[in-house]
């Protein structure tokens, strides 16, 4: 009986990003508390740019945007803020965000570990490009990976692909 397996990825539905970018934008325009203040969101070249007049602002903009983001099932682990402290730029505070996609070399190496430290006996990792592919005999052994992972702290948003 051949080996059943799936692969461990990092991407990010960038459609989904956008709707929730479109959305942001749409609710600043709209509310009261953001009127006067020169809140804006948007894309800069692959990166996404909030700008304010105070970092406060800048801040409740960038809940405002996570919040989208949650509801369009897109992981927070995907964006990246930085230090989180938004920069001055003249009379405005501006952060940038990019998205993370892709597993480094570093995280691929932590999940692996974490699979063969704790996860069933059996199982096999293979780290190919920027993903990780898992295979065992047993179908119910890559259940509990999946499961191992999705309960692990990992500073990445994982999904899993090509389950067979």
């Amino acid at each position: 009986m051949a080996d059943s397996s799936f692969d461990i990825v990092s991407k990010v539905d960038r459609q989904e990003v956008d709707n929730a970018l479109n959305q942001a934008a749409k609710e600043i325009n709209q509310r009261y508390d953001f009127r006067g203040v020169g809140a804006s969101i948007s894309w800069s070249g692959d990166a996404i740019v909030l700008v304010a007049n105070s970092a406060e602002r800048v801040n409740a903009v960038l809940d405002v945007f996570q919040t989208k983001l949650i509801r369009r099932g897109v992981s927070l682990k995907a964006i990246d803020t930085g230090e989180d402290e938004p920069q001055a730029s003249g009379k405005e505070y501006r952060l940038p965000a990019t998205l993370k996609e892709g597993l480094s070399s570093e995280n691929a190496k932590k999940i692996t570990k974490l699979i063969r430290d704790e996860g069933p006996k059996g199982v096999k990792t293979q780290i190919t490009g920027d993903e990780v592919r898992v295979s065992s005999k047993k179908r119910d052994d890559l259940q509990e990976v999946i499961a191992l992972l999705k309960g692990a702290d990992l500073d990445v948003a994982l999904q899993f692909t090509n389950y067979r």
